[in-house]
Parts: structure tokens; C-alpha cells; sequence
């Protein structure tokens, strides 16, 4: 059951919707927009996302996660520190990304992610994203620990998959979390287990003061 569905149905089936997606084995943020803040979502999945990722670089999978198997990759010197974190400032910026094959993108009507599953080639064509900041935590071989900045369209999978081919390794995430979306932060968050029932407009922020915060976040940023 999905985090839409519950909240739904502990909101007396009011009409519900989220800000942007979360990928099957991520963790995180996720915001909910209920009856007529509905209206909003727009404007809420356009803000800013923060995340903190730890990719596997010795391996490449078909998920470019850890939901398919490992494609085992033969690395005679594992790359270093300095190494990293100069393929990694070839992602900073603006730059055209493509997104995986097993993904919620649109082709031709139809989700990417389900034509993969029935083994159909899917090749998505690259698209500009933009991303403000990647800060290095760790980094011990074979895996490395990222804190990244990004704009709405930015795929963390993508990042791990084209760093590995950028570093000549593999690449792959092992975990996500996503930090915050915008103004919207996990100290603000529920966990969906404690989210009241019946849930009520006094558990919710009011419209006005969350898209007042969105814009204050996007004036500071």
C-alpha cells in the first residue's frame, strides 16, 4: 500500500496527492498535498531536493539499485580519493543526465519502468538537469557516501550509474534517503506509522504558509 493510499484513507478518503516520487527501495521525504492544496503540487515538485546516497563502485546492476542482480566489473586499481571527487565535480552544474531504464518516465504513454520489467529495450534520451552541490562524505573502496543538491528531474541512480562509467568501475546505489524536498525537511517529517487517524486539517501545514515558505526557500537559495 502506498504512503498516498494511507493517508487517504486516514483522512476520510479526502482527495491526495505527492510532490515528486519516491524510488522503490528509497527512503525519506515525501510530500502530501490533501483536497485542495492538491492544486499546489506543481509548484511543490518544482522545488529544490536533497539527498544522501552510498554507491557500490564494483558493480553495475540493471535497476542501477540493489533490486537487480550484480553485473560484476574486473577493476585492477580501484580509483582514490582525489580521483573521486574530480569525476565527481563533472556532475555538478548543468548537464544532460539520462534517466533509468526502470524509471517512472513516460514512453509513449506508458511507464518506463514497466516495459523494462517485460524485458523490452528501453532507451530514454538524456535530458538537462541541474545539480547545486555533491559533497563527498566517504569514500572507502568499494563504496563512496554522497550528500547531493539537486533540481526537480535529477536522478541519484543515474548519478551512481555514470560515475561508475566516468571512474571506468561500476556503480550503483545501495541506499537513498532523500533529506528534504525544498523548505520540507525529516525533522518536519511523520513517519507514516504515526500519522493521526482521523487525520485533520489541524495536523496539516495550511496551504498559504507552505507555499510562503517554497518561496522564501527558493529567495534564499
Amino acid at each position: 500500500m502506498t504512503a498516498v493510499s494511507v493517508v487517504r484513507g486516514k483522512a476520510q478518503k479526502a482527495k491526495t496527492g505527492h510532490a515528486g516520487t519516491l524510488d522503490p527501495l528509497a527512503s525519506g521525504v515525501l510530500v502530501l498535498a490533501l483536497g485542495p492544496a492538491t492544486k499546489t503540487l506543481n509548484r511543490l515538485m518544482a522545488t529544490d531536493k536533497r539527498y544522501r546516497t552510498v554507491i557500490d563502485l564494483s558493480a553495475f546492476t540493471e535497476t542501477d539499485d540493489l533490486e537487480a542482480e550484480r553485473v560484476e566489473m574486473r577493476i585492477d586499481e580501484p580509483p582514490d580519493e582525489a580521483a573521486v571527487r574530480a569525476a565527481l565535480g563533472r556532475f555538478v552544474g548543468r548537464f544532460e543526465q539520462r534517466p533509468p531504464a526502470f524509471s517512472a518516465v513516460k514512453v509513449e504513454g506508458r511507464r518506463a519502468y514497466r516495459m523494462a520489467r517485460k524485458g523490452k529495450a528501453v532507451d530514454l534520451p538524456a535530458r538537462p538537469v541541474l545539480v547545486h552541490d555533491i559533497e563527498l562524505r566517504s569514500c572507502e573502496w568499494p563504496t563512496v557516501e554522497l550528500a547531493i543538491h539537486c533540481a526537480k528531474g535529477f536522478y541519484v541512480r543515474s548519478l551512481a550509474r555514470d560515475l561508475g562509467r566516468t571512474l571506468g568501475t561500476g556503480g550503483h546505489c545501495v541506499s537513498i534517503r532523500r533529506t528534504a524536498v525544498g523548505p520540507f525537511t525529516e525533522r518536519m517529517a511523520v513517519p507514516l506509522d504515526d500519522v493521526p487517524e482521523p487525520l485533520g486539517e489541524e495536523h496539516l501545514i495550511p496551504t498559504e504558509t507552505a507555499l510562503k515558505m517554497v518561496e522564501e526557500a527558493a529567495g534564499s537559495g
